[in-house]
């Protein structure tokens, strides 16, 4: 388990990371989702250790990362830009992670390489940005660590190869211990393999909720009344995190369980009433929209 208790970093007095507390559980899917500069990238070198915290205290199964060889090779990290040694082949970044993890499985490494359509003795500078992506996703696999770091794996993919590399992250969660934790603007990526997310904004942890519950507990409500008193005497005591109005039909974004909600609207008998399933990056909008990174004021 990850553990991150108050955790801040800044750069040249900028906080790229500010008070972060979140739990990471061992073999689920993380996502880890954020506005344009909210910390993700920082938060995911402070977990496999390449940055230390200014303040604060994050562990990996009750131990200190930080200039820790030990808990390192159980993680495997694959930055947005992940580097490869000049001149390498995928074979030759074989050997190198070979070295460095035990445990790294090469021949199947190799079979995985021939599967993807990756020449594994040919130079890496000629590979595509999406079939660089693909590279990282097989070494990060075969390393055969307990923990795979990966920030914006799939940007770069084409549908299919995405869907391949999903696949192979549902076999390893099915075969071993294997925690993969995915930072990612791509929200409806992550939306079908997820099993908790958790939302950064401004450096800070807006929430952190298993995907389910958090669907469960958020919903997109229209409807229409006979009469403004019927309007507001239904809106009266609903958790609303959005709302909007065009003529008659109102849209809501509304907390809360939607058995209770729909039973407070309909007392006041709708002429018109629809509950609309949110997909994660409607929740995403509407929890970044409450702490003030409205979509509208960037709008000109």
């Amino acid at each position: 388990m990850i553990t991150a208790k108050h955790i801040s970093k800044k750069f040249d007095g900028i906080a790229a990371v500010k008070d972060i507390s979140v739990t990471i559980k061992n073999r689920e899917v993380f996502g880890l989702i954020g506005t344009n500069g909210a910390g993700k990238s920082t938060f995911l070198r402070m977990a496999c250790g390449v940055l230390k915290p200014d303040s604060g205290e994050l562990l990996v199964d009750e131990r200190s990362v930080y200039e820790n060889n030990a808990v390192k090779r159980d993680i495997f990290y694959i930055s947005d830009d992940q580097y490869f040694l000049p001149n390498a082949s995928p074979q030759d970044m074989g050997k190198f992670y070979k070295d460095y993890y035990p445990d790294f499985d090469m021949a199947r490494f190799l079979d995985l390489l021939g599967k993807f359509g990756l020449e594994k003795r040919r130079k890496i500078s000629t590979f595509s940005k999406g079939m660089k992506k693909q590279l990282s996703v097989l070494l990060g696999v075969c390393a055969n660590t307990r923990w795979l770091f990966c920030d914006e794996t799939f940007d770069g993919l084409d549908p299919v190869m995405r869907q391949a590399v999903k696949s192979i992250f549902a076999g390893e969660l099915a075969n071993r211990d294997f925690t993969p934790v995915i930072a990612s603007h791509n929200l409806r990526e992550l939306e079908d393999i997820c099993d908790c997310v958790g939302i950064l904004h401004q450096g800070g942890v807006l929430m952190q909720k298993d995907l389910e519950e958090m669907k469960l507990n958020i919903h997109n409500i229209q409807c229409v009344f006979r009469s403004p008193e019927d309007e507001a005497g239904a809106f009266d005591g609903l958790d609303i995190v959005k709302s909007e109005k065009r003529g008659s039909l109102n849209t809501l974004t509304v907390r809360g369980r939607l058995e209770e909600i729909m039973v407070l609207i309909n007392s006041h008998a709708p002429i018109f009433i629809e509950s609309i399933p949110l997909t994660l990056e409607e929740i995403f909008i509407s929890e970044t929209e409450v702490a003030g990174y409205d979509i509208k004021k960037l709008i000109f």
